[in-house]
């Protein structure tokens, strides 16, 4: 069993090296090596649960003395949280982050709990981790290159890489503590510690616009942490027991409801969603990890670990209400977009809806949905977002408009962000499977409304990826070339991650049977087949012709004639096919623009309304919890 505490152990102690090393050479060492010997761990730990049967672990029973060290960090947490607060004037964040630490104190000190055991190790638990380890090792490596580049392309901003770099492993290791954790104390510490590393992580260019963002996560999420606290006093005082499966089969639905109102804040659904947005300022390593395999998958973690007792009561029927009308406005509001890395933002909330929403719903069906859409979507987001981030750091912009025939211009990156984009919207890849899994799902229940989301989500899901994509493939390219200024350990990370997406899809039906199914039976006890292996076989020969796509455009881009024909652009070209003399003699410059519908989907329309309502749902929900426990 030594391999869980290593799990955890190995991301934190290689933190401590990168922090203490100033040589980035001798740091980008110590990464490799340190994401090696997580992935070998986690697979490790996958083997030996395996070999043994496959049945859920229920371990350590006695932790005294970790017990009390978690108490030691959980109140430096709080200090360093007052002090931050006070230092930069927002002083009512402290009240957020002493009045949860007091309160999860008091109920390990004053409330007598039955000893019971703080680790679980399940099929749920190991794919988080083998997202975790994987997805989040790779972004690891991607940043030892991407953080020379940004500091060269920044050069306003101070050179912290050493404590960025350590943030990043600081996070992983609480992550993998985070999903082991069947006791809601120690999850909750480790939810904690999320919350406070991904505040370092926001503000590390320390500009006034990067520390308000921070804080604005910081009290989103710590507000979740509250409704994370009082749902542990709740259980202590009402069973003398934390454990997270005595919540599932105990059905008391403030609990339930509390613990749903953290993992909604932490999946940055609404009206809790701008904090998720404001999370774009940091360096692009942060938000691939932050958006990807940990930060909000944590919350969807926790909705998907509760999903059992959501079916058919309150809570289940608002966390499958807000995760469904997340998707459909963020999907519109994405629309609107031409910052790259704002478009997967709003992309991402929207997945996370779509998630937070089959979770809601709770029944074997959607919860399968959801665990597919959550492994293609870590993939292909994290892909995503690190080709975008090399994107800009070669052509100096993360505008879509910017990215016009990408494919001819920088096409390792065009086909990179190509494979994650079809990823995410096209057949047949899981992200798409899943969603027509999710939307039989809503039909069989009859639940119109969740049924009017998917669909209509979908369709503006489609209306924004194909934009994008339209421009990557566009055959235009300028006479001044592009520096592609991609490191080999980008690359490395970026091309990893799209065999692995390819894979996936060829793997389905395996995937479907080894690793989902399980999943589910373990949640409700039972399973079934959510599609035939007919079905199946049939996808995995769609992928197959789905690759002759990619591989056609490579063979017309080595096929493409050198001397590009001058674009027509109604005058005459000057030569450098971006400008033309008009009939008036003057020179013009050729700018071609997709639509956005600001007005109609901008994010000053939609947000506000969107918030409004979803916080009037809560607030109505949270007042009949409390007046059904009051009565």
């Amino acid at each position: 069993m030594y391999l869980i505490p290593a799990l955890t152990l190995i991301p934190f102690i290689g933190a401590i090296l990168i922090f203490l090393d100033s040589n980035s050479k001798r740091r980008g060492y110590v990464i490799y090596g340190t994401v090696a010997l997580m992935m070998l761990c986690c697979f490790l730990l996958v083997g030996q649960w395996i070999l043994q049967g496959a049945k859920p672990w229920h371990l350590y029973p006695q932790t005294g003395f970790i017990d009390l060290l978690m108490q030691v960090i959980e109140v430096f947490l709080m200090i360093f949280i007052v002090y931050k607060s006070f230092k930069h004037k927002k002083r009512w964040i402290s009240l957020l982050a002493i009045s949860q630490t007091v309160l999860t104190l008091w109920v390990e000190h004053s409330i007598p709990l039955v000893e019971s055991t703080h680790t679980t190790v399940d099929s749920l638990a190991l794919l988080m981790c083998i997202l975790c380890s994987v997805v989040g090792g790779l972004i690891g490596v991607y940043s030892v290159g991407y953080m020379k580049s940004y500091h060269e392309n920044h050069r306003g901003i101070i050179d912290r890489s050493n404590t960025f770099l350590a943030l990043l492993f600081v996070f992983m290791a609480a992550m993998f503590g985070l999903v082991l954790s069947s006791n809601l104390i120690w999850m909750y510490f480790f939810w904690e510690v999320t919350s406070v590393i991904s505040f370092l992580l926001i503000g590390y260019t320390q500009t006034d616009e990067a520390i308000d963002n921070s804080f604005k996560a910081l009290w989103m999420n710590l507000l979740g942490g509250i409704g994370f606290a009082v749902a542990i006093w709740l259980c202590a005082m009402q069973n003398h027991s934390v454990q997270m499966q005595d919540i599932v089969s105990g059905g008391n639905t403030m609990i339930i409801g509390m613990l749903c109102l953290a993992g909604l804040t932490k999946s940055a659904q609404l009206p809790f969603s701008t904090w998720l947005f404001g999370a774009m300022v940091a360096p692009t390593p942060s938000s691939a990890l932050l958006h990807s395999a940990t930060m909000v998958k944590a919350g969807v973690y926790l909705l998907i670990r509760l999903a059992p007792a959501l079916y058919g009561n309150l809570c289940g029927m608002v966390v499958a209400f807000i995760g469904g009308f997340t998707f459909i406005t963020t999907s519109m509001m994405a629309i609107a977009q031409n910052d790259a890395k704002k478009v997967l933002a709003f992309s991402t909330i929207s997945n996370l809806g779509l998630i937070v929403a089959c979770a809601g719903i709770g029944v074997e069906q959607t919860v399968w949905a959801a665990i597919f859409l959550m492994i293609f979507h870590s993939v292909s987001k994290s892909m995503l977002f690190e080709s975008v981030g090399a994107t800009e750091n070669s052509i100096g912009s993360r505008d879509i408009e910017h990215m016009h025939g990408l494919i001819l211009r920088l096409p390792k990156l065009a086909y990179i962000m190509g494979i994650g984009i079809a990823g995410m919207y096209l057949a047949p890849f899981g992200m798409l499977i899943s969603k027509w899994v999710a939307l039989k799902a809503f039909v069989d229940s009859g639940n119109v409304l969740l049924v009017i989301f998917i669909a209509f989500g979908s369709a503006s899901t489609m209306f924004y990826w194909t934009k994008w994509l339209g421009k990557l493939i566009a055959m235009h390219k300028p006479n001044t070339p592009d520096h592609d200024a991609t490191r080999k350990d980008e690359y490395f990370s970026m091309g990893v991650l799209g065999v692995i997406m390819i894979l996936l899809c060829l793997l389905f039906p395996l995937l479907a049977g080894f690793v989902v199914n399980p999943i589910v039976l373990s949640l409700f006890g039972a399973t079934q087949d959510v599609l035939s292996m007919s079905e199946l076989t049939t996808m995995v020969i769609m992928v197959c012709s789905v690759l002759l796509v990619p591989s056609m455009m490579f063979l017309i881009t080595r096929m493409a004639p050198r001397d590009y024909v001058p674009t027509y652009m109604n005058g005459v070209n000057v030569g450098d096919n971006s400008h033309f003399i008009d009939s008036m003699g003057e020179s013009k410059k050729l700018y071609l623009s997709n639509w956005y519908l600001r007005f109609e989907f901008g994010r000053r329309r939609l947000l506000r309304p969107s918030q409004i309502v979803a916080a009037s749902v809560l607030i109505v929900t949270f007042a009949i919890l409390l007046g059904g426990a009051i009565g």
